[in-house]
């Protein structure tokens, strides 16, 4: 008897296929009322390229240095597996030793990885 009432039926996903409905049509409705209530005048004052303000001066693809990109990279990665401890922070208690030795192995990789990227002197500017 509770295996019935576990399945679900198509007829469970209609509020997601509305929602998903309404949400597409929201986007796509406002880029056509954009294009058909907007003003139409081009001039090339209008056309010409804008950052926050600033006139554009010289060429954007100057060379620069790769420990822009590295700090970056790196950056993305920690913060990314900081984000895995959030859902063993709220449920530690649950997970009891198992969860906390599991932990203790992703924190002790994560360390590995930290000092592999300082020995290697990735974050170094000199």
């Amino acid at each position: 008897m509770e295996a019935e009432t576990l399945a679900s039926a198509p007829i469970d996903y209609i509020p997601i296929l509305i929602q998903l409905g309404v949400a597409v049509a929201f986007g796509v409705g406002t880029i056509i009322a954009t294009h058909i209530l907007g003003p139409k005048l081009r001039t090339e004052n209008k056309l010409t390229p804008f950052e926050s303000g600033v006139e554009v001066v010289g060429n954007a693809r100057q060379p620069f240095s790769i420990k822009y990109f590295m700090v970056a990279i790196l950056f993305v990665i920690f913060d990314i597996e900081v984000i895995f401890m959030y859902p063993w922070a709220v449920n530690f208690r649950e997970m009891g030793m198992e969860g906390m030795i599991q932990m203790f192995v992703f924190m002790g990789m994560l360390l590995l990885g930290f000092i592999y990227v300082v020995k290697k002197k990735a974050l170094d500017w000199e």
